[in-house]
């Protein structure tokens, strides 16, 4: 059975590789999945591809919505 599930996800992205600034994001995902672990990997990916110079990703599965 396929639910809809909420995922935040928190972005921490360096702007140099020497510097220590950082900047934070967050991004909201609503993600149709038959489990846990499958939105896992999805949200990863999704952030991965809207960030891809991030160097932290944190997800979390926040609710299921269907």
């Amino acid at each position: 059975m396929v639910h809809t599930y909420e995922v935040f996800v928190d972005v921490k992205e360096f702007t140099d590789y020497k510097s220590n600034d950082a900047r934070f994001g967050s991004t909201r995902y609503e993600i149709d999945a038959e489990s846990r672990s499958i939105v896992d990997v999805v949200a990863f990916d999704k952030a991965r591809s809207e960030y891809p110079k991030a160097s932290e990703y944190d997800i979390r599965i926040t609710r299921l919505l269907k």
